[in-house]
């Protein structure tokens, strides 16, 4: 093969090389694009592979970390086997912690680590967790005073959660709770968790009317069958809380 000839086709080799390559970006993308239209577990197995393989690509890990502890919460909340449950929310708590370490004046490492941290206590029951409420509720200030609107106001609905959950005596206190709630709802008034949370909530405190406003509003909602949306799965406990209550 004549010189010119081997130059040419070293050319084009090297000049494909980009198109094969991926940066971490690139598979961060992926990720959220699967992250965002997962159905089902393979899709949210798959994400975590691409940011598994992103973490090792880029300079700046935050936002990969974070988004790992993300999809492991999704990942450990379709999981069935409880132990198995306990040691995904246990990684997604691993990397939310990384995450936090790296930005400690950014939200996204803060909340996650509280989601998978109550996640993580719900698998152990309430009275074995005591020990995490102290943390969790330390990370979701920490949001709250970041940027009380990330997430639809997540973090006012996670605590109120948390205040519902706990027996009195560990600080549970279903006044909290609805402050919590209430507050989470004006940063995400259709937020189907937020929702099913307050009506819960009202429930338990004999405000039938009222909950049944709000289970009302879940099923009026637009069917969406993401995993991260939470709709379909939210309007299936919200059919059955109404079918209880009110039928």
């Amino acid at each position: 093969m004549k010189l010119k000839s081997i130059l040419g086709v070293c050319l084009l080799i090297l000049a494909g090389l980009p198109l094969l390559a991926q940066s971490g970006e690139d598979l961060c993308a992926k990720g959220d694009q699967l992250f965002n239209e997962m159905q089902e577990m393979a899709q949210a197995q798959e994400a975590l592979a691409f940011y598994q393989e992103a973490v090792d690509l880029v300079s700046d890990k935050y936002d990969v970390f974070w988004r790992m502890s993300r999809v492991m919460y999704q990942i450990g909340s379709h999981t069935e086997a409880k132990k198995e449950k306990k040691q995904i929310f246990d990684q997604g708590v691993y990397f939310a912690q990384k995450a936090v370490e790296l930005q400690p004046e950014k939200p996204e490492g803060h909340y996650w680590l509280a989601v998978n941290y109550g996640s993580q206590g719900e698998t152990r029951g309430v009275l074995k967790s005591l020990s995490l409420v102290k943390p969790i509720k330390a990370a979701l200030q920490k949001v709250i005073d970041l940027d009380r609107s990330f997430e639809d106001g997540g973090a006012d609905r996670v605590m109120g959660r948390v205040y519902f959950k706990l027996p009195g005596f560990a600080g549970g206190s279903k006044d909290k709770s609805i402050e919590h709630l209430e507050k989470s709802l004006e940063y995400g008034p259709d937020d189907p968790v937020s929702l099913l949370y307050y009506a819960e909530t009202l429930l338990s405190m004999k405000e039938k009317d009222k909950a049944r406003v709000q289970l009302e509003r879940i099923l009026a909602l637009p069917d969406d069958p993401c995993w991260a949306n939470t709709v379909n799965e939210t309007k299936v406990t919200a059919g059955e809380l109404m079918e209880k209550e009110f039928n």
